[in-house]
């Protein structure tokens, strides 16, 4: 078991102030298998009232809304989550015992249906019915469509946009982990596994020191049934551990976006995000 400490900044600089914005923001943790939180606290700047709320996923939504003039607004997100891997012997039901749960429960019709974001092209198409073809049951299948999708795409950042889709970054086998979850998302639904996209965080330094802070992520990664839900993640090739904190699920990246919101003002903005990871146990 670990213990980490994520402070999680993010926010939006104006070219000129904004007169008032009304914003939510998806940046919390909570208690689940694998994970227990200890602290979870949002600030923002200018002050603002905070109303919270679960939402259709289950995850921790914070709504606030600023009516005065301001330049700059940030958000600071601080959690500590005792973490600890879960086994990674997952159920696997039969492909026909899948096929006739998916009807009977609207979570899993949800999520085995593609969005704009996962809507798989042709060669994602081919990808998914090569690895069906192998013969292995679901969760074994869904395992290896998240280890194919991830060692052949390059981790890159600047070549895709918030808004990419699986169809922009496949082609170039390149992305970020958004992109990449956006990936095995599509290929798996195209296999008839329901899967879900999952927001959280990483750890990246097996090596740092208790107390140590390293420079962490607000991470991606995916989450297929097969009996019951398992994780992977398809970006860095390993199971969902200890370095990975849980914040919230959805179809793809749009369901649990970090802070999303409008504003009146200026049309220029400038949205700045850093993360910082502290092991403390």
């Amino acid at each position: 078991m670990s213990r980490l400490k994520i402070v999680h900044r993010t926010g939006f600089r104006y070219e000129q102030p904004a007169t008032a914005s009304y914003n939510e923001a998806r940046m919390l943790p909570h208690s689940r298998d694998g994970q227990f939180v200890l602290q979870a606290t949002l600030d923002i700047s200018p002050t603002a009232t905070q109303h919270s709320y679960t939402d259709y996923w289950d995850t921790r939504v914070s709504t606030f809304e600023l009516l005065t003039p301001h330049q700059m607004l940030s958000v600071t997100a601080t959690s500590v989550v005792d973490v600890r891997p879960l086994p990674t012997g997952e159920a696997d039901i039969d492909w026909d015992e899948l096929a006739a749960r998916i009807p009977q429960s609207l979570e899993l019709a949800e999520c085995v249906a593609q969005t704009p974001a996962t809507a798989p092209d042709d060669e994602m198409r081919d990808l998914a019915l090569h690895i069906e073809a192998e013969g292995g049951g679901v969760g074994e299948t869904a395992r290896e469509i998240c280890r194919t999708v991830g060692e052949a795409m390059e981790y890159r950042s600047g070549v895709t946009g918030v808004s990419s889709t699986a169809r922009d970054a496949w082609p170039t086998r390149s992305g970020v982990c958004q992109d990449i979850a956006h990936v095995a998302l599509g290929v798996l639904r195209a296999a008839g596994i329901p899967a879900r996209y999952v927001s959280g965080y990483l750890h990246p330094d097996p090596t740092a020191a208790i107390g140590q802070a390293v420079t962490g992520e607000s991470h991606a990664w995916v989450e297929w049934y097969s009996g019951e839900w398992s994780g992977y993640d398809p970006t860095n090739l390993v199971d969902i551990g200890e370095s990975h904190v849980y914040v919230g699920h959805g179809r793809d990246y749009a369901d649990v976006a970090p802070l999303r919101g409008v504003y009146a003002g200026p049309s220029a903005s400038e949205l700045f995000v850093s993360v910082e990871v502290t092991r403390l146990g």
